[in-house]
């Protein structure tokens, strides 16, 4: 008779605990309703990129001295870099210079290295193409600057959650809506 009270008592705890959790998860989840959306609409809302971000790198074919530093940094040994020596002024002249953005990893050595700062990592972030072969830039597609987020008057712009000063005085909690 006692193992069957005491059996009792084991199974009441255990769906008390039971409830107990499935009752946490529902406040939880109520507790996220009252938030504000943090996607964006895409292709009409875009999110201004931060002060070091790291996009599609801008190539100046004028200032390039063909150097290649910038493919011995490289850790996947991606620019390149198509030159020949001029013999009377024993200078080389740089004739083409691409990168595959479908191998780059944009960690910007390239950019941090060259010594007559030819490359430059821009905002643009959007390179999705169908074909791959599509992603390698010569040295006209990387000279080309992108359109600025902010300049596009057919685009709401959106900013990070970082880039929000917050007053320290102010408290943020879920119902507050910020000035955009």
């Amino acid at each position: 008779m006692f193992p069957m009270v005491t059996g009792f008592i084991n199974y009441g705890q255990q769906t008390i605990r039971a409830a107990r959790y499935i009752g946490q998860s529902f406040i939880i989840t109520l507790s996220h309703t009252n938030r504000l959306p943090v996607t964006i609409q895409y292709p009409y809302e875009k999110s201004i990129a931060l002060e070091r971000f790291r996009g599609r790198i801008h190539f100046e074919f004028d200032k390039c001295i063909a150097c290649e530093v910038c493919v011995r940094v490289c850790p996947i040994d991606l620019p390149v870099v198509d030159w020949r020596l001029e013999k009377n002024i024993k200078k080389k002249q740089l004739l083409n210079y691409s990168i595959d953005f479908g191998f780059c990893i944009f960690c910007g050595n390239c950019v941090e290295y060259c010594p007559t700062n030819c490359l430059s990592m821009t905002e643009e972030y959007e390179l999705s193409t169908y074909d791959r072969h599509e992603l390698n830039y010569n040295q006209i597609a990387l000279g080309r600057l992108p359109m600025s987020v902010i300049g596009d008057y057919t685009i709401q712009t959106v900013l990070n959650w970082t880039q929000i000063k917050i007053d320290k005085n102010k408290l943020l909690d879920s119902r507050t809506i910020p000035n955009y």
